[in-house]
C-alpha cells in the first residue's frame, strides 16, 4: 500500500507536489502559532479583546501586526537572499542608515517628502548593491560580506547624523508612524501591498525559479544560461530594499534616527522568521508567505510575554528558548529520531 501511495506522489505534478511540501512546512509556524494563542486565552483573556474607537481598531492582535511590520519586511527579503544559500548580517544597520538618511533630510526642511522618500529607499538598495557585489563578483562568504556592513553600518549612521539623536516634524511621516486607513495601521496596510507585490513579482514571473536554481546549485545555474551574478546582486538590493522600508517606519514612529538602537539585532529575528517558515539555510526552495508567518510567531510571542506581565529582561530569554524548540522540532534529524522511536514502538506492539 505504501509502495503505491509513493508511486502516486511521485507522479503528482511539479507545482501540487510543491504544494504538498509547503503545507508540510506550514505545520510547524501555525502549530507554534496556536501554543502561543492558547497560551495567551489561559493566562491573558484580554489578548484576544478588540475595541474600535474614533474609527481606529486597538488591541493586542492589531499590535502583532503594528509592531511586527518592520519584522515582516526584512524578513520576506531575508527569505530571498537565503533562498540564494546567502545570509544577510546587515539589515539592522541597514534600518538605522536608511533612517539616519530620512532624519537629517526631513530636518533640513530643504527637499520634497517624494524626494526623501527616494532618497531613504536607495540608501537602502545602495548597501544591497554593496553586499550583492561583494557576494557575487568578489565571492566573498555572504556571512563575512554582509558582516562589514553590520559592523560599520552603525558608524556610517552615526556620521550622517553627527553623532546625535536627529528629531523631526513631518505630517507624512507622522501619518506613516501613527495613521490609520480603514480603521487599519497606515504602515500595516504599507507593508502588506509591499509583501504582495514582491509575491507577485517572484512568483508570477520566472525569477522565483532562478533564486532557487541559483540557491540550489550556481554552477548549474550559470551552465543553463541563468546571469547568477544579477540574481545575486537583486535578491541583496531587494533586501536592502525591503530593509531601508523598515528603517522608514521605525524612523516614521519615533520621529527621529536613533543610529545606536534602531534596528538593533532585527537581522537575527528576520533569520529566524525564514527559518521557521521553512526555508532551509542552505538554499533552494523558500515560500514568502511562510516566511511572513514565522515573523508573526515571532512577533506574537513577544507582544505576548510583554502582556502576560513577565519583566522585560525575561523577554529574549524566553522567546530564545521557544525558538530553540522550535528548530529542535523542525531539525531533520530530531523527526528521524522520532520517527524511529514510533516505528519500534509500533512494532513491539
Amino acid at each position: 500500500m505504501s509502495d503505491i501511495s509513493h508511486h502516486h506522489r511521485v507522479n503528482l505534478p511539479a507545482h501540487k507536489q510543491w504544494n504538498i511540501a509547503m503545507l508540510r512546512k506550514a505545520t510547524l509556524p501555525v502549530t507554534a502559532l496556536v501554543l502561543i494563542f492558547v497560551f495567551d486565552a489561559i493566562f491573558t483573556p484580554a489578548f484576544f479583546n478588540l475595541s474600535f474607537v474614533n474609527g481606529h481598531l486597538y488591541g493586542s492582535l492589531i499590535d502583532i501586526f503594528y509592531r511586527g511590520a518592520p519584522l515582516i519586511l526584512m524578513s520576506v527579503g531575508m527569505a530571498v537572499v537565503i533562498a540564494t544559500a546567502g545570509i544577510d548580517l546587515s539589515v539592522g544597520a541597514v534600518v538605522a542608515i536608511a533612517g539616519a538618511v530620512m532624519a537629517v533630510l526631513v530636518d533640513a526642511h530643504q527637499y520634497p517628502d517624494w524626494l526623501i522618500v527616494l532618497a531613504t529607499l536607495g540608501a537602502g538598495l545602495l548597501c544591497g548593491l554593496w553586499n550583492g557585489i561583494l557576494v557575487a563578483f568578489l565571492k566573498i562568504q555572504p556571512i563575512i560580506a554582509t558582516l562589514i556592513l553590520m559592523v560599520a553600518g552603525r558608524g556610517i549612521a552615526q556620521m550622517i547624523t553627527g553623532g546625535q539623536i536627529v528629531t523631526f516634524h513631518s505630517e507624512l511621516f507622522k501619518g506613516l508612524g501613527e495613521g490609520y486607513f480603514l480603521g487599519l495601521p497606515m504602515r500595516v496596510v504599507l507593508v502588506a501591498l509591499a509583501v504582495i507585490v514582491i509575491i507577485i513579482l517572484i512568483r508570477r514571473s520566472a525569477l522565483g525559479l532562478f533564486v532557487e536554481s541559483v540557491g540550489g546549485n550556481v554552477s548549474a545555474s550559470r551552465l543553463a544560461g541563468i546571469d547568477s551574478r544579477g540574481i545575486l546582486i537583486g535578491a541583496y538590493m531587494l533586501c536592502g530594499l525591503c530593509a531601508g522600508f523598515a528603517g522608514m517606519i521605525i524612523t516614521a514612529d519615533i520621529s527621529g534616527a536613533d543610529s545606536n538602537n534602531a534596528g538593533l539585532w532585527m537581522e537575527m529575528d528576520a533569520i529566524l522568521a525564514v527559518v521557521i517558515g521553512g526555508t532551509s539555510l542552505a538554499g533552494g526552495r523558500f515560500s514568502l508567505l511562510l516566511t511572513v508567518l514565522g515573523a508573526l510567531v515571532i512577533q506574537s510571542l513577544t507582544i505576548s510575554i510583554l502582556v502576560s506581565g513577565l519583566p522585560a529582561e525575561y523577554t529574549l530569554l524566553v522567546k530564545a528558548i521557544v525558538i530553540v524548540l522550535i528548530l529542535l522540532i523542525q531539525s531533520p534529524q530530531m523527526k528521524q529520531k522520532i520517527m524511529a522511536k514510533w516505528r519500534v514502538r509500533h512494532a513491539r506492539r
